[in-house]
């Protein structure tokens, strides 16, 4: 029994006995079904008097406090408190939620009205300035806000004579609002000599601009407008809490017991006093009212429900009746009959009848009882009260036998003995006492080993021990009657326990979460014949676990309905039920148990939203009956997407940075360069942790992104348009159904989906404000008017847009762990589908919400990780493909079938016209028919298959598959190993582009004579690739380790490259196999170079702070440069070969003479003089100006110079390349900026003949080519650099308007820009360089 599986029996919720009267008004209704609808706790109740039958709304996750009715007497609105407090509008005749309010209230929702056709809703926060809304309920969204008032607000109503009228009261004020368009307006109402300021508890309006409201003293206060005209005094003799207008007239119920019927003048009809007839009570105090026809309705403060009929008015009938405010923690079950006790701190023991639903007996002590027992014959009934007595009961006429005080604090717990003759009393004060049942309850022992409270204690079956449970997490045994302490564990061994209520101990320890210690759990009771066990909790949560439950962590079924902390659970006598108690909520839930195997029947096919039924999310550890999580998936899963520094931050660092340097003087800056780069093409896919991210467009080209880059790729010439509006990593793209337009979502600490035309490259519309961390899953509705995205914040927050609008529709929490897709369905635009770790989840909007399904197992399968999703042709089926290779079917929310199709997870999945494509880890390509009956023809992808137009070679025969699509007669394939391939149907593959795989990329160097260059990275491979217009890679070789530099020698023939473990080998350059390696050092080699000419000595820099040298052709090392405090960064030689130039991580500056090493100091005038033969170095007299001002965060990763030593190209960990005209003299010289790369541009070097740029990102894999346009060719409509980041005042030649309009930040003004179609260049834009700001709309 060592599994953590949950259980298969259930609980489904069969009554509660309760209502919520206190700190609530006008909560209590009749419906158009005459049934009544009130609700208690976290539960709307509809309550059938004449079936006497419960029907629950479960949408809530904490206290419900406010209810309202929709004129259609069948939708009703509630609210409730909580951090993020929501209110659900749910139909009260099938209780499933139509719509979702949520993200505006903050604390609670204290009241709630309908106007007077249904249409929009008011409701009042219960945050510091009581805010008002109006929504439109149906479609979620917020009409109006504004303050409410200083004070609490208790009423609100809309006048059903004025349409845009609504009137709400509260502490000493009334308010008259009118609602304009979006604004809503308050007048206060004058109270003036007619009656007192007061305050206003209540409130109806009337024709002809009359309002009632009912005032604190009792007296009706008459409303014209805005003045009062009358009172009627003395309606009620204390507070008015409630007042209920209908076609007869109006009822008002007040705290001193009465129902007055008013006609519709408010002439009075008649007056019921409910403290005067039968079950009527001194104190009787009466909260709401509602009146339909001959019949009204009372809820009381202390919990009860009146039905009244008017002709009889002197006999009200209490349809329901709970405990009163106060802790609930008493509960007991009769040992023989189906009846309950519960005892609380409103200083009442009542007795429940299971069977019938109802309190049978209630007594009244005089002190709060805590804790309750039944004696095992179920004749006597032993009381544990607050004060530290206890108190014997004979349960036929509840006479007390005996009251025994011993103890000063509470008494927590006590049971009897199994045999009848003992009774054990645990209290506050640490020990447990034993008293004789025979001797008139004579005390005759004590357990007192206990430092702590004691919460549980539990008879053995032969009633000879006693274990108990205490505040201090300690588990204790004693010998019985005499108390005395069993230190042995062995004489317990064997010991069968009569019950288990104990939460200590290794047959529970799988309830508690795994990493926990704490007082969560209140109460457990175990059924022995069902091995399953029944556990309350401080989250309000009731859960089954398996019993015995060993391991930590197991998984269970959990039921909300409780608000705050359950307090109590029991099973009854028979096992049929489970009562819980719950403590601020002071109410008894009984539960009836679903055993397994019935649960299969109708009951559960539909469960209730709100997560109740399945699964519970916390408890998704791991299935001990699951297979081991696949290694890509877990890989994928630990991926952190957080960034030290976000590009969003950049403004505020600037800033900073300007506060704390501004006292330097200012000195001329560096010009920025005359010329300018253009991004041609990229080498790489990212596919490594993304999926579904490879299309065809209509135009038949491909699109799909890698970096922070968006890239159209043109097959037939095998060139790329690139889309540039995303400052970080792009982690999820999907195409319009119907326009060539494509939604890229990116990381960021407030993360951008952008819409985009394919075309154009222009952005359409650009969607800000709702995810953090970054964007992992996009697809749009299947009409393309709406966008939903998906975030990687802790919730994985569902996102629905109107894109064109940049407006969100809806939102929701998404899930616990990762989501990998989500899906709209294509039959109705309201629902989508999500598929991610342990989960497929089935969402219809609700408002500005959602509800959401689980999928529904059955004995088909079981719950896995699924990797991709599709709807199928027919309206109800979505198909799923999961981790373990198999295909799961479902009809609406329950799976049909499972069809294994891959060995391995199954990582994309495409619908077609008549069938499906799928793609798994085991790189086989698979064409199924429609309902995945058959398997109509597979392509495995190998090097084999690959057709000789192919742009690159494949690194390895069947690799992962992350995307599929279809189109244009071909199937298109993107691959882990961030290859795209494009399948002929009839078998040929081409690749078409390829990039390394996971993992940084830093070593990079461009061939001496040939448009050649390599890359090596931390993916092992070194790989050759051709810059002509070909755009491929040539050679690929796998590496033992990773690597962070490479070299060509001086001729071009040998290639040298430095590894992560502190070896380096030389290959030859056309076949990359080896030609000699070496192994001196520990850490990784950062820097490796020829020198120049004959290349007879090789550089080599490590982490282990020197420089080693050797002679190429003797193979032997010849020296070693030593004195760096730190690890080196960059190495140069100079053009004769016989000094290099040292950086390390300290920001030194060495020299060294080649080729022993020796040191040497130069000063900075003679360094200029030098020649060097590459400069890759970063700092010195002529790089000063590349450090930003900010340098404290970044750092210059690389920099390269053209042969002519004008222009120095540098990339840093900000993403940026940047150009700078050498030398860089001065600080902060200007520069032209490029994005492209995300996070960091690890690497940069100029081809031989410095036309072009080459450079690579660090995690981003992707090799940029950049082609430098000279002055004169640019044309200015294409620059896309942004001018540095300076302050316009330092040059002058700025009109100061221009510059305060260059200043103004556009970006956040315009969420979305137009759609229409913008030609041309604005005059003020054409010569000088478009800022970044005004770029982002038209990017070329």
């Amino acid at each position: 029994m060592a599994d953590r599986t949950a259980p298969s029996c259930q609980l489904r919720l069969e009554w509660v006995y309760g209502y919520r009267g206190h700190q609530c008004r006008n909560n209590l209704y009749y419906t158009a079904g005459k049934e009544v609808v009130y609700f208690v706790a976290g539960v709307g109740v509809v309550y059938n008097t004449r079936e006497h039958s419960q029907k629950f709304f479960l949408g809530h996750n904490d206290d419900i406090i406010s209810l309202a009715l929709h004129p259609d007497k069948t939708l009703v609105a509630t609210g409730q408190v909580g951090k993020e407090p929501y209110i659900c509008i749910w139909d009260s005749y099938n209780v499933q939620t139509v719509s979702i309010l949520k993200d505006v209230h903050t604390h609670g929702v204290a009241c709630l009205a309908f106007d007077s056709d249904g249409q929009r809703l008011a409701s009042v926060g219960l945050d510091a300035k009581n805010t008002v809304c109006i929504w439109d309920w149906r479609k979620g969204k917020l009409l109006a806000s504004a303050t409410g008032h200083s004070d609490r607000i208790f009423d609100i109503s809309w006048d059903p004579y004025q349409p845009n009228r609504v009137v709400s009261c509260g502490v000493k004020h009334i308010k008259f609002w009118t609602l304009c368009g979006n604004a809503l307006t308050a007048k206060r109402g004058i109270f003036g000599k007619t009656g007192d300021l007061q305050t206003i508890l209540c409130l109806a309006c009337a024709k002809e601009d009359i309002t009632y409201s009912g005032a604190l003293n009792g007296d009706i206060y008459v409303w014209k407008g805005l003045n009062l005209v009358r009172t009627i005094q003395g309606a009620h003799s204390a507070g008015i809490f409630s007042m209920y207008a209908c076609e007869e007239g109006f009822a008002t119920g007040g705290r001193d017991g009465c129902i007055r019927l008013w006609d519709t003048d408010f002439k009075p009809i008649t007056k019921i006093d409910l403290r005067e007839t039968e079950q009527g009570y001194k104190g009787l105090s009466i909260r709401s009212v509602c009146w339909k026809a001959d019949r009204l309705l009372a809820g009381t403060q202390d919990s009860e429900i009146f039905e009244v009929i008017v002709r009889e008015r002197d006999k009200p009938m209490l349809i329901l009746q709970g405990h009163c405010e106060g802790e609930l923690w008493a509960l007991a079950l009769h040992p023989k009959k189906p009846l309950a006790v519960t005892g609380s701190d409103d200083r009442s023991v009542r007795l429940w009848s299971l069977a019938d639903h109802a309190l049978i007996a209630r007594c009244n002590m005089e002190e709060a009882v805590r804790s309750v027992a039944f004696s095992p014959d179920g004749s006597q009934l032993a009381l544990g009260m607050k004060d530290g007595s206890f108190i014997v009961l004979r349960v036929r006429d509840m006479t007390e036998v005996v009251h025994i005080k011993d103890r000063k604090e509470v008494i927590h717990e006590m049971k009897f003995s199994p045999d009848g003759s003992y009774l054990a009393v645990g209290s506050n004060d640490g020990p447990v006492d034993v008293y004789a049942v025979a001797q008139r309850y004579k005390k005759i022992g004590e357990c007192n080993k206990s430092l702590s409270f004691i919460t549980h204690i539990d008879w053995s079956l032969d009633s000879k021990y006693l274990q108990t449970n205490d505040g201090a997490g300690e588990r204790l045994f004693y010998k019985m009657p005499s108390g005395k302490p069993l230190t042995s564990k062995e004489e317990i061994k064997g010991v069968p326990w009569a019950s288990w209520t104990c939460v200590k101990g290794p047959e529970v320890s799988g309830i508690w979460p795994k990493y926990t210690d704490v007082t969560d759990i209140n109460s457990v009771d175990a059924n022995y014949n069902s091995s399953v066990l029944v556990s309350g909790d401080d989250f309000g949560l009731v859960k089954l676990f398996k019993f015995p439950c060993l391991k930590k962590g197991a998984k269970f079924r959990k039921y909300v309905g409780h608000s705050a902390h359950v307090t109590n659970v029991r099973w009854s006598h028979d096992f049929q039920w489970v009562l819980s108690t719950g403590g601020a909520d002071h109410s008894l839930f009984q539960w009836r148990f679903i055993p397994e195997g019935v649960s299969n029947g109708l009951l559960e096919t539909a469960p209730q939203e709100g997560g109740t039924d399945s699964y519970s999310e916390e408890s998704d550890s791991d299935l001990s009956d699951v297979p081991e999580l696949d290694s890509d998936i877990e890989q994928e899963t630990q991926i952190n997407y957080d960034r030290q520094v976000y590009k969003e931050d950049l403004p505020q660092l600037k800033q900073q940075s300007k506060e704390k340097n501004h006292a330097v003087p200012f000195l001329k800056r560096e010009k920025a360069p005359e010329d300018s780069l253009k991004l041609q093409f990229i080498h790489g896919y990212r596919g490594y942790d993304c999926r579904n991210n490879l299309f065809y467009t209509q135009a038949g080209e491909v699109v799909y992104h890698i970096a922070a880059v968006a890239v159209v790729y043109n097959r037939q010439q095998h060139s790329q348009r690139l889309y540039l509006g995303h400052d970080d990593d792009i982690l999820s793209l999907t195409i319009h159904p119907v326009k060539d337009y494509v939604a890229t979502g990116q990381v960021g600490r407030d993360a951008a989906v952008h819409v985009w035309d394919t075309q154009t490259l222009k952005c359409l519309s650009l969607l800000k404000g709702q995810h953090q961390r970054g964007v992992c899953a996009l697809d749009f509705s299947a009409d393309g008017k709406c966008l939903v995205s998906v975030g990687l914040d802790d919730f994985h927050s569902i996102v629905f847009w109107d894109w064109k609008k940049g407006e969100k529709i809806a939102t929701t929490r998404g899930h616990k762990d990762k989501i990998f897709v989500v899906k709209c369905n294509p039959h109705h635009v309201d629902k989508l589908v999500t598929v991610g770790m342990k989960h497929i989840k089935f969402w219809q909007q609700a408002g500005g919400g959602f509800t959401s399904k689980r999928g529904i197992f059955g004995s088909v399968g079981k719950l896995e990780t699924m990797m991709c999703v599709s709807y199928g042709r027919m309206e109800d089926l979505v198909f799923s493909g999961a981790a373990t290779g198999d295909i799961f079917i479902w009809k609406d929310i329950l799976l049909l079938k499972t069809v294994k199709a891959h060995d391995g997870p199954v990582f994309a999945m495409y619908a077609l016209d008549k069938g499906f494509v799928t793609g798994g880890k085991d790189g086989i390509v698979e064409l199924w028919d429609d309902m995945f009956e058959r398997c109509l023809k597979t392509y495995a992808i190998k090097r084999a298959a690959l057709s000789t137009s192919s742009k690159g070679l494949l690194l390895e025969d069947n690799p992962s598959i992350r995307a599929i699509t279809l189109g244009h007669g071909h199937i298109l394939v993107g691959t882990k190993n961030g290859e795209i391939l494009e399948i002929d149907k009839s078998g040929p593959m081409t690749l078409l582009v390829q990039g390394h795989m996971e993992g940084e990329v830093w070593g990079l160097a461009a061939h001496p004579l040939l448009p050649i260059c390599a890359t090596v990275s931390d993916d092992k491979t070194l790989r050759i690739w051709e810059l002509s217009s070909q755009h491929r890679m040539l050679a690929v070789r796998k590496l033992k380790k990773g690597g962070r530099c490479c070299a060509f020698s001086p001729d071009g023939k040998a290639l040298a490259v430095g590894l992560n473990d502190g070896s380096f080998l030389v290959v030859n350059a056309d076949t990359v196999e080896d030609m000699v390696s070496f192994h001196h050092r520990k850490e990784m080699i950062s820097d490796i170079k020829f020198s120049k000419d004959t290349g007879k000595y090789l550089a080599v820099a490590s982490h282990d702070n020197f420089v080693d040298i050797y002679n190429v052709l003797t193979s032997k090392r010849v020296g070693i440069c030593k004195g760096a405090s730190s690890y080196i960064t960059h190495i140069d030689w100079d053009s004769r070969g016989k000094l290099l130039q040292v950086n390390s991580g300290a920001k030194e500056q060495l020299f060294f003479e080649a080729p022993r090493g020796k040191r040497h100091i130069i000063r900075p005038s003679e360094i200029e003089k030098i020649e060097w033969d590459t400069w890759t170095c970063v700092l010195g007299p002529t790089c000063e100006g590349i450090w930003p001002a900010h340098s404290d965060v970044t750092d210059v990763n690389a920099a390269s110079l053209t042969k002519d030593c004008s222009l120095l190209a540098t990339g840093d960990d900000f993403g940026f390349v940047k150009l700078f005209s050498y030398p860089v003299k001065g600080q902060h010289a200007r520069f032209k900026k490029y994005v492209g790369h995300s996070a960091h541009v690890t690497n940069v070097r100029w081809l031989h003949n410095d036309s072009v740029l080459l450079t690579v990102g660090g995690a981003d894999t992707a090799l940029m080519i950049w082609t430098r346009e000279f002055v004169g060719t640019q044309e200015s409509k294409l620059v896309d650099s942004e001018e540095s980041d300076t302050d316009v005042e330092e040059d002058g030649g700025y009109d100061s308007d221009v510059a305060r309009e260059k200043a103004i930040d556009y970006t956040t003004k315009i969420y979305a820009v137009s759609i229409r179609e913008m030609e041309g260049t604005k005059p003020h834009q054409q010569m000088k360089e478009v800022s970044m700001e005004e770029r982002q709309g038209i990017v070329k």
